[in-house]
C-alpha cells in the first residue's frame, strides 16, 4: 500500500500517512523482513489495522 492508500483509508493527511508506514515497516524490519520506503505490504497492513492474525481451525 501507498500513503495514498493509508491516507485515504484512514481520512488522515499523507504526512500522517508516512509516519504510519515508517512505524508499519520499522515493525517488519525488527521481525527480520525487508522492506520499501513509503510502501507496506497490503496483508501485514490488514493484519494490524482490520482483521488481527487469523487463527485457523481444521
Amino acid at each position: 500500500m501507498t500513503v495514498d492508500d493509508v491516507a485515504q483509508k484512514l481520512g488522515v493527511s499523507k504526512q500522517k500517512g508516512y509516519r504510519i508506514i515508517r512505524q508499519l515497516n520499522e515493525e517488519l524490519v525488527a521481525a527480520g523482513y525487508m522492506t520499501v520506503q513509503a510502501k507496506v505490504p497490503r496483508t501485514y497492513w490488514s493484519e494490524r489495522f482490520y482483521f488481527g492474525k487469523r487463527n485457523v481451525v481444521g
